[in-house]
């Protein structure tokens, strides 16, 4: 697992304080970045002779319990990580427009995924209740892409996300596009937003 650190522009972190997010739980945070920490120093060594990119190596699973790994992001030019928590509001009211979004981009060489941050149980296993919670959620929203479950792989994207929502995104090597985005946005700010991104990486 290698450290990240993502690309936040100022004029996001004081949007998201008005157009809707919400501040991580205490517990999910700690949960995450004691794991990292715990990995930290083998992080270190590997940083040392590699420059993977944010998601170039991982392996988690999804919603469905299916194995899902980079291989995920060879055929999409742009991948659009939606990190999101079941308490959250300003989530929840913008999946719709996601699960939209993912189906009129699919021919674009984009894809949205989404990373669910608040299902883990105090000790890093995975809570069942909340991931039956976080599907019915995905199902009433009618955002039918790919959610992953947090995991080892995952941790040190997720240890240093404060806010959800919180979305970035990343080529098709897994290394980041722009800045991560770090509030709710409109459909027609989506668009405008994954326009830009696959612009830069096709460009």
């Amino acid at each position: 697992m290698k450290a990240i650190h993502f690309l936040l522009s100022g004029a996001l972190v004081c949007s998201m304080l008005t157009l809707g997010g919400c501040g991580q739980t205490a517990t999910d945070n700690d949960q995450i970045e004691s794991v990292a920490d715990q990995t930290q120093t083998s992080d270190t060594q590997q940083d040392d002779t590699t420059q993977a990119g944010v998601l170039s190596s991982f392996s988690a699973t999804d919603l469905d319990g299916n194995t899902i790994d980079q291989s995920m992001l060879a055929d999409y030019d742009l991948t659009m990580v939606n990190v999101w928590a079941t308490f959250c509001g300003p989530c929840i009211k913008e999946m719709p427009d996601l699960g939209t979004l993912a189906q009129e981009y699919q021919d674009k060489g984009v894809q949205i995924i989404g990373l669910v941050s608040d299902v883990l149980n105090s000790d890093g296993t995975i809570n069942e209740e909340q991931v039956q919670t976080a599907r019915n959620i995905v199902s009433e929203t009618g955002a039918a892409y790919t959610h992953l479950l947090p995991s080892e792989d995952l941790y040190g994207v997720l240890s240093q996300i404060q806010y959800v929502p919180t979305t970035f995104f990343v080529d098709s090597t897994g290394a980041q596009v722009g800045s991560a985005v770090i509030s709710a946005q409109s459909k027609d700010k989506w668009i405008e937003t994954i326009d830009a991104m696959l612009a830069e990486v096709q460009g």
